[in-house]
């Protein structure tokens, strides 16, 4: 019976330990209206034409921005909301 409670008691902290299992993952379209708002209410980068691709929570930045600085907080951002897996920067700097 110890036994028993022992390998219960170790199999519900391996299930807690994984995030994944733990958490309800968030959808791609969840992610994107995310990361477009959030793009879109930054000061620095809104108004950009920034465009935004989820696949299983991997995201890619495409489009133009004015600046290094706005491409690299386009980034950041980005990695801020609550899902994104990683983040592949494709943005052009383009002063024009």
């Amino acid at each position: 019976m110890r036994s028993m409670r022992s390998l219960v008691v170790l199999l519900l902290a391996a299930l807690l330990s994984m995030p994944a299992l733990a958490a309800n993952p968030v959808s791609d379209d969840t992610l994107y209206d995310q990361i477009r708002i959030r793009l879109a209410n930054d000061r620095e980068i809104g108004g950009n034409p920034i465009d935004v691709k989820v696949t299983d929570g991997h995201v890619e930045l495409t489009g133009k921005v004015k600046t290094e600085k706005q491409k690299t907080r386009a980034e950041k951002e980005t990695k801020k909301v609550k899902g994104v897996k990683d983040v592949v920067n494709k943005l052009a700097v383009s002063p024009v």
